[in-house]
This record gives structure tokens, sequence and C-alpha cells, in this order.
């Protein structure tokens, strides 16, 4: 401790000395730090500055900021001009995805033409212009009635039950280096006679088009599902691992908002040991085993705008087969 003391009088000294000497030039070095674009990235963006307008459930004025938290206000619903893009969002190099936050809870797609991160800006000036074709891209899906591409709700042998009724709903945004995501807590999740709380968590990583989904109810009861939008004239199409072990539902054809001939691929990869296959109204479904267990699937889109893209159903059903393969011997894609 006594020579530690010492040297530190020492270097202090000096220090002091160089300081006064006023002819010595101080040499500053200067460090320029890289600015690193991340590989993935998610967003929640709300209104600040803002109020409810009396008597409706729209808010009005205010600007958008991003939050790393958010308590759902009870006067939010879909086209409340609150949440930029009506909910949170994931994007990586090659596609973008935003969740309705309201009773539609449905997912839907930002097809991408460019490898840069656009999300920052979207719908900064309202929900009209990212539904026209843009530099960047654009709001590629039509969701309808539907939960657009592995959004969930409770099927009930005719409809699906939204979110129509739910006491709380509490998101939180991670962007960590390896992924990022969006965890969503719904707590008194009533649809009939069942009243659950729902843990959602929804990853995107740095390659490929996908995203991991985790759902864990806090009840277990039947009918909790996911599924793709249907369109007319696109038929489903299934396919089981070699093991046994995983599955998918997908489509693949003309099903987008961009153009009569443009071409979209859209899939559900699931455990066969967790969920089956079945037709809803709106949807291909697939709905899970009454559980309390965490349900995990997968979510993916190919739009053929894409740059480096897939541009044909023989390429997406081959990047499919690959991506079984893939969960057979890991257990996952990311």
């Amino acid at each position: 401790m006594k020579l530690n003391l010492v040297l530190g009088a020492a270097l202090l000294a000096a220090f002091v000395s160089c300081k006064e000497k006023k002819d010595k030039n101080i040499v500053e070095e200067i460090v320029e730090i890289e600015e690193v674009t991340p590989e993935t990235y998610a967003e929640i963006s709300i209104k600040k500055g803002g109020s409810w307008k009396e008597g409706s459930r729209e808010y009005d004025g205010g600007a958008f900021e991003n939050v790393d938290e958010l308590v759902v206000p009870e006067e939010h619903t879909d086209h409340s001009w609150y949440i930029r893009y009506e909910g949170p969002g994931w994007e990586n190099k090659q596609i973008a995805y935003r969740l309705y936050l309201d009773w539609r809870n449905a997912m839907d797609i930002f097809g991408k033409k460019v490898d840069t991160l656009v999300l920052p800006y979207v719908g900064t000036d309202g929900f009209d212009s990212y539904h026209n074709n843009a530099a960047w891209g654009q709001d590629i899906l039509k969701a309808g009635k539907s939960m657009g591409i592995g959004g969930y709700g409770r099927f009930t042998g005719d409809t699906i039950a939204h979110f129509d009724e739910v006491a709380k709903t509490s998101v939180k945004v991670a962007n960590e280096e390896a992924h990022s995501s969006v965890t969503i807590d719904y707590e008194g999740w009533k649809t009939g006679d069942v009243t659950t709380d729902l843990k959602s968590v929804i990853s995107i990583f740095p390659e490929d088009r996908f995203l991991k989904a985790e759902l864990t109810p806090n009840t277990s009861f039947e009918g909790l599902a996911t599924g793709i939008v249907k369109f007319d004239d696109i038929p489903v199409m299934e396919a089981t691992s070699e093991s046994g072990a995983w599955a998918y539902i997908a489509t693949y054809g003309v099903q987008t908002l961009a153009g009569e001939n443009d071409q979209l691929g859209m899939a559900i990869f699931y455990k066969t040991d967790q969920a089956k296959a079945t037709e809803g109204p709106h949807d291909h479904l697939v709905v899970f085993n009454a559980s309390t267990e965490t349900q995990t699937y997968y979510i993916l889109s190919a739009w053929d705008q894409e740059q480096d893209g897939i541009k044909s159903k023989e390429a997406f059903e081959q990047d499919l087969t690959e991506k079984l393969a893939t969960l057979d011997a890991n257990g996952m894609l990311e």
C-alpha cells in the first residue's frame, strides 16, 4: 500500500509539473468511433405530447417517440393514431414484420427492397404512406379478418376469438447483439369461458426471413392457435420433417398488395407433438394442444422483390425443405 501511495504521488507531481510548463504542447488523442448498424432491430413507438379525444378512442396531437416499455392505454384500439404503424416491429436486412397491438392481434409483413434498416422511418406521417410502393418497399399483406402471418388467438371451432377482452397488455422491447425481441404480457385475456394470462416472446435474428414465436399461457385450455391468411386460389402446402418432429403449413402465389403479378411465400413451422394443422374461416391454422408449457413456432415470409431473394415457388419449397432438415438436426432455426 505504501509503495502505491508513493508511486501515485510521484505521478501526480509529474502531471502537475507538465501542466505548469506553458511552452509544452498538449496533444489530444481523438478516438474515432465507427457507427455500427445493428443486424436486427425491434421497436415500439408511441405519441407523446398530445391527448385522447374526449368521447372517442383517438389520440390527437403529439409526436412519435420510441419507448422500451409500454402499458397499452385502455383507450387504444385499431386506428387510434397512438402507436406508430399500430404496434411493435421487427426487422433484419431481408424482411420486416409488425403486430397489430389491439383487438386484432394479427401479424403483418413489410416487404423490403433494400438491405438497410427502414422501420425507424415507417409510419412517421400516418397510416397511409407505407401502403404505397416506395423505394424501400411497403406493407404487402392484407390481413383482413385473419391473424395475418403468425398472429395468434383462440380457435373455438368455427371462428377465431381475438383479443377483444384483455384486462392489461404490457410490452417490452429488447435489442441485443444476437437478436431483437418483443415480449408482450396479456393479463386477463378472456375468450368464452376461459380467462388466462399469456406471455408472447417474438424474436428476429440477423440472417434469414423468419421470426421465432414463443407463447406461454398460465392456464391450460383448448384452441390456442396461429395461422396464415387464406386467399382464393392459393392452396395450402404441408410437409413433415424426416423424423416427424416438425412440420409446416405454407402458401405461395399472388397474395400481396404490391401488384397483380407479385409473388409471396408464407410459412409456419411447428412441433408435431405440440400442435396440429386444420382450417378456419379466414386462416390456414396451427392449433396447439391444451397446455401451460411454452408453445414454439417459426414464422417465415419470402417476397420476390427482396434483393437476392426467393423468386419462385420451387425455390421457396426448397428453402422450406432445408429448414425442416435444420429443425430436425438442431431443434431450432436460429
